[in-house]
C-alpha cells in the first residue's frame, strides 16, 4: 500500500511538472509569435499632404498626374492638386514620364542607405566613399552576418581614359590600342587642356591593372586612369512634409527683390546634365545652344529639365536668373537604373562649355577625385569661368565628392523650408554656401512639373544668382563673385563659417546690391566682423553691406588657380 501510494505521489508530481513546463512553453510561444508579427507588420501613420500653390505662381493645376507631379492646365478651372497617399512599407512613388537617377555616390547601395538618405558604414570595395567606420566589422565572416559586399561602382569596368600622342592618326591610335588588347572607343583633341585623350576598352579579358601598367609604359601614352563614374545629385523625398513648399526658395533667396535690379540678361550658363526639355513653357527661348556629349538619341530627362528650370523658369514659376541663356550639354544618360556619366564625357562637356562662350558652368553631379577632370577644371577656372557644383547627397559620413571639393569650384549644400540642412547633403570645409534644395517645385519633361530634392537644385539656384551678379557687372572676376556670395550670405547654424552651410544661405538681393553696376569701384570695404551681427537686420530690411572685393577687371592679370591635392577651405 505504501509503495502504491508513493508511486501515485511521484506520478502526480511528474504530471504536474510536465503541465507546468507545457504552460511555460506555451506562454513563451505566444510571446515570440507576437514579436514576429509586430516586426513583420509595422504600422506607419503619415498624414497625406495636399500642397497648395499660390495663384501668383501657378494659378491652375491639373490633378491627373500620379505621385507628386502636377500638370499645368490653362483652362478656367480652380486650383486642384493630386492627393498624395500616406506612406506605406514598400511603396515608392514613381513619375510616369521619367526616371530618378541614382543619388548617392559612391557605392552607397540600398542595404547601406538610411531612411533619410545617408550612407551607412559598409565594406570598402575599392577606395573612397564607403563610410566613416565599420569597414572591418562589416567585412568579417561568420554566422549571422548577412551584410552584402559592396560593389565597386567608382568606375566603368574595363575602361580607361588615356592621354596619347596628339600626332597619332586615327589608324595609328587604333593600332596602339590593338597592341595592348584594347579597343579605341573614342578620342579627340581638347583645346581646353591642350591634349589628346582617348577612351579605351579591354577586349581580351585580361586583368585591368595588368593592362593599365602595360599601356602606360608605351611611349605614345602620356597617362592612363580609370573611366570614373559620375551620378546626378537629386533625391526624391520619400515622406511628404507639411506646408506648401512650392517656390519657397524665391523668398529664401530674396529673388523678387534682386530681380528688380537684374535678371541674368546676356549671361550664358552651361548646364552639364541630362537632357533638357527646351520646349517646356518654363524654358521657352532660354536654350541658346545644345551639345550632346553622349551622341545619344534619348529624349529630355527630369533632372536636366529641373536644373534648367531652377535657373531660367519664367512662366508659371520663376528661376533665379529668368533671362539667362542656357547651353544645354547632355552628359548624363542611360536606360538601366538612371542617368550617369563618365570621366571622358565630362571632359568633353567642359571642353565644349569653355570653347563656346559659357561664363558659368553648373555641375549638379558628383564622383570621386579624378585627375583628368581636376586638370580640366583648373584650365576652365584659368579662363575666368565661374564653376558651381552640388556638394553631393551622400550624407554626413561621406568623404568629399568632386567636382564640388575642388578649390576652384563653388560648392553648394542644400537647405529646407525651415533653413535646416538637407539630411543627405554632404558636409566639409569645402562648402561655400547653401541654398534651398528640399521639396523644390520645378518643370519636368512634356510640359509637366515635379517636386524634388537634392543639392543639385541648390547649385542651380546659386548658378542663377551668379548670373545676376555678372549681368550687374560683366567684369566681375570669379574670385570676386565667390567673395560676394560669401560676404552677403545669411548665416545659418553655428556663428560664422561651418562645414554644413559654408558662409550661410545665399542672399541674391544682398549680393546684387553689393556688386557695383558696370565697372564702378566698390563703395566701401567691409568691416572685419562676422555675418551674424547684421543677419537679423537684413532679414527684415532690403539694405546690404558693401564688401571689399578683388579687382573686378584687368585681363592682363592671371586668375589664381589652386591645384592642391586636398580640398581647401573656402
Amino acid at each position: 500500500m505504501t509503495g502504491n501510494s508513493d508511486s501515485r505521489v511521484r506520478a502526480g508530481a511528474y504530471a504536474s511538472s510536465i503541465g507546468a513546463a507545457l504552460l511555460v512553453a506555451s506562454c513563451l510561444g505566444v510571446e515570440v509569435a507576437q514579436a514576429q508579427a509586430i516586426m513583420r507588420t509595422p504600422t506607419i501613420s503619415v498624414p497625406s499632404r495636399i500642397p497648395t500653390i499660390s495663384p501668383s505662381i501657378a494659378p491652375r493645376v491639373n490633378p491627373t498626374l500620379s505621385a507628386r507631379a502636377v500638370s499645368v492646365d490653362r483652362g478656367p478651372r480652380p486650383i486642384t492638386t493630386a492627393r498624395i497617399p500616406s506612406a506605406r512599407i514598400g511603396l515608392t512613388p514613381v513619375l510616369p514620364y521619367a526616371r530618378y537617377s541614382p543619388n548617392l555616390y559612391p557605392a552607397c547601395t540600398a542595404p547601406y542607405r538610411s531612411a533619410d538618405g545617408e550612407c551607412l558604414a559598409q565594406a570598402n570595395a575599392g577606395g573612397e566613399g564607403s563610410g566613416k567606420s565599420g569597414n572591418k566589422k562589416s567585412a568579417r565572416k561568420g554566422r549571422g552576418n548577412n551584410t552584402p559586399v559592396a560593389v565597386n561602382q567608382r568606375s566603368f569596368a574595363g575602361e580607361f581614359v588615356a592621354e596619347i600622342d596628339g600626332s597619332l592618326s586615327v589608324t595609328e591610335a587604333d593600332e596602339l590600342a590593338r597592341r595592348h588588347g584594347l579597343a579605341r572607343v573614342a578620342s579627340q583633341n581638347f583645346p581646353l587642356i591642350g591634349a589628346t585623350f582617348g577612351l579605351f576598352r579591354i577586349t581580351d579579358g585580361r586583368p585591368a591593372e595588368t593592362v593599365r601598367r602595360e599601356f602606360a609604359a608605351d611611349g605614345s601614352v602620356r597617362s592612363v586612369q580609370p573611366n570614373f563614374r559620375y551620378a546626378l545629385q537629386d533625391q526624391k523625398s520619400s515622406v511628404p512634409v507639411e506646408g506648401d513648399p512650392a517656390q519657397y526658395a524665391l523668398a529664401k533667396l530674396r529673388l523678387p527683390q534682386a530681380h528688380a535690379l537684374a535678371h541674368g540678361a546676356n549671361v550664358t550658363i552651361a548646364v552639364i546634365d541630362s537632357g533638357i526639355d527646351a520646349k517646356h513653357p518654363e524654358l521657352a527661348n532660354s536654350v541658346a545652344d545644345s551639345f550632346d556629349a553622349l551622341g545619344s538619341a534619348e529624349g529630355p530627362h527630369v533632372h536636366g529639365t529641373g536644373i534648367a528650370g531652377a535657373i531660367v523658369a519664367h512662366a508659371r514659376l520663376m528661376g533665379s536668373a529668368p533671362e539667362a541663356r542656357i547651353i544645354a550639354i547632355r552628359a548624363f544618360g542611360g536606360t538601366n537604373g538612371g542617368a550617369e556619366s563618365s570621366s571622358y564625357i565630362i571632359l568633353r562637356s567642359l571642353n565644349y562649355a569653355a570653347e563656346h562662350g559659357a561664363q558659368i558652368i553648373n555641375m549638379s553631379f558628383a564622383g570621386p577625385k579624378d585627375a583628368i577632370i581636376e586638370r580640366a577644371i583648373a584650365a576652365t577656372a584659368a579662363r575666368g569661368l565661374v564653376l558651381i557644383a552640388a556638394a553631393g547627397n551622400a550624407g554626413a559620413k561621406s568623404p568629399p565628392l568632386y567636382p564640388a571639393a575642388n578649390p576652384n569650384v563653388i560648392a553648394v549644400s542644400a537647405t529646407d523650408q525651415q533653413d535646416r540642412l538637407f539630411s543627405a547633403s554632404n558636409r566639409g570645409n569645402f562648402i561655400a554656401v547653401a541654398a534651398p534644395g528640399v521639396d523644390i517645385f520645378l518643370p519636368a519633361p512634356a510640359g509637366k512639373y515635379q517636386m524634388t530634392s537634392g543639392t543639385s537644385f541648390s547649385a542651380a539656384y546659386v548658378s542663377g544668382v551668379a548670373a545676376l551678379l555678372l549681368e550687374r557687372n560683366h567684369a566681375l572676376k570669379p574670385e570676386a563673385l565667390r567673395m560676394t556670395l560669401a560676404k552677403t550670405a545669411r548665416d545659418l547654424g553655428s556663428p560664422g563659417r561651418d562645414d554644413l552651410f559654408g558662409d550661410g544661405q545665399a542672399d541674391a538681393f544682398a549680393a546684387v546690391m553689393a556688386v557695383p553696376a558696370d565697372s564702378a569701384t566698390p563703395v566701401a570695404a567691409a568691416s572685419g566682423t562676422t555675418k551674424r551681427e547684421d543677419a537679423e537686420k537684413r532679414r527684415g530690411e532690403p539694405g546690404s553691406r558693401a564688401i571689399e572685393q578683388p579687382s573686378l577687371s584687368g585681363s592682363d592679370e592671371k586668375s589664381a588657380v589652386s591645384q592642391a591635392d586636398r580640398p581647401a577651405a573656402r
